[in-house]
């Protein structure tokens, strides 16, 4: 109860103990609310390092696609010399 007094904002104030089901309950409710954005925060991850890969890869084919077409056209460059 303590904690969930701090994340509304009250500071300091007097909260007087909870019997044992509500404390279980707000126990449970907090631990299936920490799991649910822990989840999310991990999709939110793995997509954003799937999209990294992707933009790597794609640059990476690019860079060699340019490397090609550069080598192709020194070789073009030599023929006509």
């Amino acid at each position: 109860m303590r904690a969930k007094m701090r994340l509304m904002g009250f500071r300091g104030a007097a909260v007087k103990p909870l019997n044992e089901e509500a404390a279980a309950e707000l126990g449970a409710e907090l631990l299936g609310e920490a799991i649910v954005f822990g989840v999310g925060g991990l999709c939110l991850y793995l997509e954003y390092a799937r999209q990294a890969g992707q933009a790597r890869k794609r640059d990476e084919e690019q860079t060699a696609t340019l490397r090609d077409l550069r080598e192709q056209l020194e070789r073009l460059q030599q023929e006509l010399e």
